[in-house]
């Protein structure tokens, strides 16, 4: 029986191959654990980088389903998108929770369903995708998670 290798099967599942596993792995590594292991980098500029650029596809979608919007009915339209608990819930969709590295103590107390680490891990994976693909990867990943 051949094993199922859980980093490809997220990038099935988002719709991008990586052409460098590594950054996807970076994605995956809470701060917890990369303060263990003092090799490894975390997630946090990652998590950055794809939460800008997931609020710029969500702005674009929402500035096209809802032209002349005003900006008062838009911000908290993208607010809503992208708030933490609807990406924590894209992010155990993909099951990311199973597949973040963290420390012990993090792992401990319950971190694989914390709404703010897996979040942040979605975050950070988008961010990865963008370095790799550029805003269209991203815009395709999104709108795989999305329910618009």
């Amino acid at each position: 029986m051949t094993e199922v290798d859980p980093l490809a099967e997220l990038s099935r599942a988002l719709g991008h191959a990586f052409g460098e596993p590594r950054l996807l792995e970076r994605a995956l590594t809470h701060s917890s654990y990369a303060y263990e292991h003092q090799s490894a980098g975390d997630n946090a500029g990652l998590a950055l980088l794809g939460d800008a650029a997931l609020a710029l596809v969500v702005a674009q979608h929402l500035l096209e389903v809802m032209p002349g919007a005003p900006v008062g009915v838009l911000t908290p339209s993208r607010a809503a998108l992208v708030s933490g608990a609807n990406l924590a819930r894209w992010a155990g969709q993909l099951g990311l929770g199973e597949l973040v590295r963290l420390g012990r103590g993090e792992e401990q107390t319950g971190g694989r369903v914390r709404e703010s680490v897996l979040a942040t891990a979605l975050e950070a994976v988008l961010g990865a995708v963008y370095l790799e693909g550029g805003i269209a990867a991203v815009r395709r990943v999104v709108a795989r998670l999305a329910v618009w």
